[in-house]
Order: C-alpha cells, then sequence, then structure tokens
C-alpha cells in the first residue's frame, strides 16, 4: 500500500521506522474483516507547516485506502484517529498536503475541514561541480 501512496524508493525510510528511529510517527491501519488491511494513514509531529500558528503540528504524512475501500469512510475512520493521536501529542493544529494535480486529495482534504494554507513550487539542482564566478553583468 504504502509504494502504491508514494512510488519512489521509500524502503530506507520503512526500515528507519521499523528500527524505532523515527520518533513521533505513527502509522495507523484499516483492517478487512477477512483479514489483510483496507487501508493506513501515516502521522507525524512537525515543529511547524505552512499557515499553522502552534507547535508541534499534527502532520497527516499520507493516506491511502485501496480501490474497493474508497467512498466508504474508511479514509475519513484513520484521519480521525490520527487527529485523536496529535491532540493526545499536545497539537492543537493538523496540516497535511498534496501534490497540485491532486484534485480528489484536495477535496478529501477540504471534506476533512482543512483549509489551504499556500500553493507551493519546489525546486531542486545538483550543486555545481566548480564554484560559480559572478559575470560583470549583475545577472
Amino acid at each position: 500500500m504504502r509504494s502504491a501512496l508514494w512510488p519512489d524508493d521509500h524502503r530506507q525510510e520503512v526500515d528507519r521506522f521499523y528500527a524505532g528511529e523515527l520518533v513521533g510517527m505513527a502509522v495507523f491501519v484499516a483492517p478487512r474483516p477477512g483479514g489483510g488491511l483496507r487501508g493506513f494513514a501515516e502521522w507525524g509531529l512537525r515543529p511547524f507547516a505552512e499557515g499553522c500558528r502552534t507547535s508541534p503540528v499534527g502532520y497527516l504524512e499520507g493516506i491511502w485506502t485501496d480501490e474497493d475501500a474508497r467512498r466508504s469512510r474508511v479514509a475519513t475512520a484513520l484521519y480521525r484517529i490520527g487527529a485523536d493521536w496529535s491532540r493526545g501529542q499536545g497539537c492543537e493544529e493538523l496540516a497535511s498536503d498534496c501534490a497540485l494535480d491532486n484534485l480528489v486529495s484536495y477535496r478529501f482534504h477540504l471534506s476533512l475541514g482543512f483549509e489551504e494554507a499556500e500553493r507551493v513550487i519546489c525546486f531542486r539542482r545538483d550543486v555545481p561541480t566548480r564554484p560559480h564566478v559572478p559575470s560583470d553583468s549583475g545577472a
């Protein structure tokens, strides 16, 4: 399920979680009546989050339900359990994020009472192999 939500290799993070190296994290699961799982939610504690005024912040890192469990309130139940956990950790605010083009997740967050805090485009690049020497052009 986790690799379906995050297709990039997150094996090291899973290993760190089970080794007890990720403090302030919680995973909640929704079992199937006949065995197995229908969904999961990962929550974390963050010192801050965009739009939040208090610390720590309960952060919904990710939530997933199998296709056949969608629109059956399983994800809402997983959210509520995580919100209760966050309250127990001393949080007064919750936060989360989703990709700009993920309208299903966006609508789900709104249905839970989240409000949009900001939109972000993140950038990255490799460090140049040689030092940058400014030109006289000022650019």
